[in-house]
């Protein structure tokens, strides 16, 4: 066994945090979080703006190191990887990015060709078939590859993102809030196409969302984190794991206040 193998025999999912916490400075973001993904599993990570989604999502590739605690992927600890182990370990993700993180001195093309070209290894014709297949596939024609980013609705840059995580074939989808910022229909576009990646590939997804449309229509599972700051020392951070259909009825009021979309008397009292 290595010495960046997880010593905790068969672990429980794919991708795991045990006890993880973050901090920056005296701001703390996430405070022991446990939380197992099976392979195969979409799970929506869903709470109010400030509670440590995203800052979850990046523990996740190593992109952020816990305070404490630690973070497992595929049965290795993050933490013990030398960094070239590391890199490999990432190109086994696909991250969409909130605002789609397009090259804007690119066109389209090489955008979404940029994972396979840095991979090396692969021909021109190879990465030119790959990339026409997975603009197609997110819904674009062919007449945008030679476009700028600056040329693209959001809707559209959204779905390049998509097709460039694509395009180097991932295990781990990641989504970061994929349809902030984008009208309701080309919102259930991307919902629609988050459904279809899972159908054709075997992957694994982690959305992170404050949106319950892409919640009920995407989500396996369902974890709600709540801010530190409005929780007392002993409550755990995560109010909600389970179907995304029990979430309504959940005796907890908090839970019920954010699948509703109502500010609770706390908020309210901290505002």
């Amino acid at each position: 066994m290595s010495q960046a193998t997880a010593t905790t025999g068969d672990l429980p999912g794919l991708i795991g945090l045990e006890r993880a916490s973050v901090a920056f400075h005296s701001q703390r973001v996430l405070r022991d979080i446990t939380l197992w993904v099976p392979r195969g599993q979409t799970l929506v990570i869903v709470g109010e703006s400030g509670c440590g989604k995203t800052v979850l999502l990046k523990l996740l590739v190593r992109l952020l190191a816990p305070t404490s605690g630690r973070v497992l992927f595929d049965g290795q600890d993050l933490a013990l990887l030398r960094e070239r182990e590391l890199s490999q370990q990432r190109l086994r993700f696909g991250f969409l990015f909130q605002g789609a993180a397009l090259f804007d001195s690119m066109t389209i093309f090489d955008n979404v060709a940029f994972g396979l070209r840095a991979r090396g290894k692969i021909s021109e014709d190879e990465i030119r078939s790959r990339v026409r297949q997975h603009l197609q596939e997110v819904g674009l024609p062919a007449e945008v590859e030679s476009k700028k980013p600056a040329q693209l609705s959001g809707g559209m840059k959204k779905r390049v993102g998509l097709a460039r995580a694509l395009a180097t074939s991932p295990e781990v989808m990641l989504y970061d809030e994929p349809t902030t910022g984008l009208d309701p229909i080309m919102s259930d576009v991307i919902n629609e196409l988050i459904l279809l990646i899972r159908r054709r590939y075997p992957v694994t997804s982690i959305v992170v969302t404050h949106d319950m449309n892409t919640v009920r229509k995407v989500a396996d599972r369902v974890v709600m984190l709540y801010p530190l700051s409005r929780l007392r020392p002993e409550e755990a951070q995560v109010l909600y794991d389970g179907p995304p259909g029990d979430m309504e009825a959940h005796a907890d009021p908090r839970v019920q206040q954010f699948v509703a979309g109502k500010a609770g008397a706390d908020w309210l009292n901290s505002a």
